[in-house]
């Protein structure tokens, strides 16, 4: 069962749908970036901890109010560096215990990894606000339709590999809300502090998912 935390998170990305998923070798203003996504219609932000300083990054998009979160979360020490830096959500790429018993113990939704049926029931056990399935492209929209059988409350979210030509297909086979991850935030382009880009890349992949 999700926290309260979780339960209000999912109820605020049930209007929005869609995760910017960030992952890059350098973020020079993390606050604008965030700006550049709101301009396009994204206002959840995931950075990872693939991204060197991430945390100052949590930091300066947070002290903003900007909604951010950190991803790719391995370890209780990093989810409770990433809450106290800013994070008010955790990602894991997988079914992480000590990270969602940090998130819990911090009041902080998580969202779990998972694949199959037996790692999502995992998630939804360990007390996650939504279970990510990653990575989503290579079983396809059709498998979150599967997966709706055996779990019809559970919110699933698409992750790996979803861009503006297939996220509204995921959306209409039962995925709760979907990450979008180099279609609207290409490492080099958030390198280089192109905010008017990633405004264009952010637009038209809401647009694709009816928004």
């Amino acid at each position: 069962m999700p926290s309260p935390a979780g339960l209000a998170a999912l109820a605020a990305l049930q209007g929005d749908r869609v995760l910017a998923v960030v992952r890059a070798p350098r973020i020079p203003d993390a606050a604008a970036l965030c700006a550049a996504l709101a301009d396009g219609g994204i206002t959840w932000t995931e950075f990872t901890y693939t991204t060197p300083d991430v945390t100052e990054c949590l930091a300066t998009a947070s002290k903003a109010g900007w909604r951010v979160g950190v991803g790719t979360v391995l370890t209780s020490e990093q989810a409770e560096r990433g809450v106290a830096a800013g994070a008010s959500f955790l990602v894991t790429p997988g079914c992480r215990p000590e990270v969602a018993a940090a998130a819990h113990a911090a009041g902080v939704p998580v969202v779990l990894g998972a694949l199959t049926p037996t790692e999502v029931a995992r998630a939804v056990d360990l007390g996650a606000a939504a279970v990510k399935i990653f990575p989503a492209k290579a079983f396809g929209p059709g498998y979150f339709k599967d997966l709706h059988g055996p779990y019809p409350d559970v919110p699933l979210v698409a992750s790996g590999g979803v861009n503006a030509g297939n996220a509204a297909a995921f959306l209409a086979h039962g995925a709760f809300a979907v990450c979008a991850g180099t279609d609207v935030v290409p490492p080099d382009a958030v390198a280089a502090g192109d905010w008017a880009e990633i405004t264009r890349r952010a637009r038209a992949f809401t647009q694709a998912c009816g928004r």
